[in-house]
């Protein structure tokens, strides 16, 4: 994965016996490829049905498992080999190593069918140029290790035995053992000069055409386009066209925008409405495996991410990372059954289902089918009463784990009132099945306070706008150059009663702020609502309700200029 900038919260040597593939004379246009909108395109229909897949990155970095030479590196695993400035013939030693004896498909699709998930994507080339697949390149897992097997065709039979739709990620732009190919940051081994174009002809267009036409994979995974022209990346659509059902993402490069929005390792506050999209996280801090990252996320953070995801209309791509010998780590595991029992209760609430008709819920999400609401209940209410924005009749509410179990509703106000049973709370999350007449008739239909036309935003200093935090759009607000401290500020032209905000940085990764505080205006006195350390992304915090006209994040430390990317200011009556 690529520790890139985010926006909207916001990731080999050629042998002498590559002349079995030829360079192809060829004239790709410079022009920007047309694409057609795929929101509404039948190929994308058991997609979004899906809801939840797995990502699984594995390769040749996890021999080293994140140390090298006696220390540890700093950063994701598989990014192990440009962290450390490991030059490339000590890299590729790494792979008389590589024997995963252990490695099973089928236990593999088992264990991801038992979660609830729909689909797969296997890492069949990462940025280190290795691939996990016979291939014509000799540095591949079958020429090159003594494991001598295809890891990717054994989980594509796998993934077709078990009825599993079988996705395959390959790094068309990186790859730091080629000559040629792009890296992050810079080449630093002289092995790796040449020229980019040559690479693209005698390695990543060969290997796209062999993953292609031999796995037939139902999802092509890009990623970081570092170098990447309109012309390299026409010169891969034309290997695609062939294709017509293949849903790849926007990370091909050359202004290339996909099928597939993929934010890394945060859930955008409002998703990508009008757009096919997919959040990427992992269960702990890295992609491919560290033998030290025992920072897991929780089953039940899992399980509401999922929530959350799906109740803004994206999907759940969840990473796990095997080891050099071919397992997948036992906390991933243990976290995937968990998903799994939860799901085989709550799961119709999940697959296929539609973004929630409501901006933002306080008592937790909602998604849907037609005039069917599931509302799911993740901070239950003191009183036991959930209010929904809506004024429809409702025809029956029910728990989803107990139909028979009626829930009374009532209307009052602009918001209808549903008093929750006490006995059969779900620690993780209850849903609640909800049945209209009608279209949900939404009572408050922007309840999340943006820049309308009587709000502005402010900074202490800018190189980029303050109010492009606050637009949804791909800039953010960024302070003068080499600031330390800064603040931000949204005056949203009237008192409103604000309850939660939402917060995105500057990268996937990076958690450059280290101390700040949330305040409000009242007269000429800004005053504390909280004070916490770390933003990072995807930060998100509910606290007592202020009413307030004037709200700023006044950012105390940071290792970097401030800057962020996405502010969202939640409505709470």
């Amino acid at each position: 994965m690529k520790k890139k900038l985010l926006v909207v919260i916001s990731t080999l040597l050629i042998g002498q016996s590559m002349g079995k593939i030829s360079a192809q004379t060829a004239v790709y246009s410079t022009e920007r490829v047309s694409e057609k909108s795929t929101l509404n395109d039948p190929k994308m229909d058991w997609w979004k049905e899906a809801r939840f897949g797995m990502f699984i990155h594995w390769g040749l970095y996890a021999v080293p498992a994140g140390i090298y030479n006696g220390n540890k590196v700093n950063g994701i695993g598989e990014w192990i080999m440009n962290r450390g400035k490991i030059p490339v013939e000590v890299y590729k030693g790494y792979a008389a190593q590589f024997n995963p004896v252990k490695y099973n498909a089928e236990e593999w699709v088992k264990t991801a069918k038992a979660a609830g998930m729909k689909y797969m994507v296997l890492t069949s080339k990462h940025h280190d140029g290795f691939a996990m697949f016979k291939s014509e390149h000799p540095f591949n897992i079958v020429d090159a290790t003594p494991f001598k097997r295809d890891a990717v065709q054994e989980l594509a039979d796998a993934c077709k035995k078990y009825n599993m739709k079988f996705g395959l990620y390959y790094s068309q732009a990186q790859d730091w053992t080629a000559p040629g190919g792009a890296a992050n940051g810079g080449h630093w081994d002289s092995a790796q000069n040449g020229s980019m174009s040559q690479y693209l002809t005698t390695k990543a267009i060969p290997q796209i055409k062999e993953i292609m036409s031999k796995y037939h994979p139902t999802v092509l995974w890009f990623d970081t386009p570092t170098g990447m022209t309109q012309e390299y990346a026409n010169q891969i659509l034309d290997v695609l066209k062939q294709y017509p059902d293949l849903i790849y993402n926007n990370r091909l490069g050359g202004g290339v925008k996909g099928d597939l929005e993929t934010p890394e390792q945060y859930i955008p506050a409002t998703g990508y409405p009008g757009k096919n999209w997919e959040s990427c996280m992992t269960m702990n801090d890295t992609w491919g495996f560290k033998s030290y990252d025992n920072n897991w996320k929780s089953s039940k953070v899992i399980i509401q991410n999922l929530i959350d995801i799906a109740s803004k209309g994206g999907n759940y791509l969840l990473n796990v990372g095997p080891t050099s010998e071919g397992l997948i780590p036992e906390p991933s595991i243990e976290r995937l059954k968990t998903v799994g029992e939860w799901l085989k209760l709550n799961g119709e609430s999940i697959y296929g289902t539609t973004a929630s008709p409501f901006a933002y819920l306080k008592f937790g999400r909602c998604t849907r089918k037609g005039n069917k609401l599931y509302l799911h209940i993740l901070k239950w209410p003191t009183d036991g009463i959930i209010r929904v924005p809506m004024d429809n009749k409702v025809v029956k509410a029910s728990l989803l784990t107990a139909p028979k179990q009626k829930i009374a509703s009532n209307i009052v106000g602009k918001y209808t009132e549903f008093k929750l049973p006490s006995t059969t709370k779900d620690t993780i999350a209850t849903v609640l099945t909800v049945q209209l007449e009608g279209e949900p008739k939404v009572t408050i239909e922007d309840p999340i306070p943006s820049l309308g036309k009587a709000a502005s935003a402010t900074a202490s200093s800018q190189s980029a706008k303050p109010s492009w935090a606050f637009d949804g759009g791909r800039k953010g607000w960024i302070a003068k150059d080499g600031e330390k401290t800064g603040w931000l500020a949204i005056d949203l032209g009237k008192p409103t009663s604000i309850g939660s905000i939402s917060i995105t940085e500057a990268g996937t990764f990076d958690k450059f702020v280290k101390d700040f505080k949330l305040e409000y205006k009242e007269g000429e006195e800004w005053k504390t609502i909280f004070e916490d350390k770390t933003i990072g992304a995807g930060y998100f915090k509910s606290f007592k309700p202020v009413v307030a006209k004037e709200f700023r994040i006044n950012i105390l430390e940071t290792s970097k200029t401030p800057q962020l990317k996405q502010v969202q200011l939640y409505f709470d009556e």
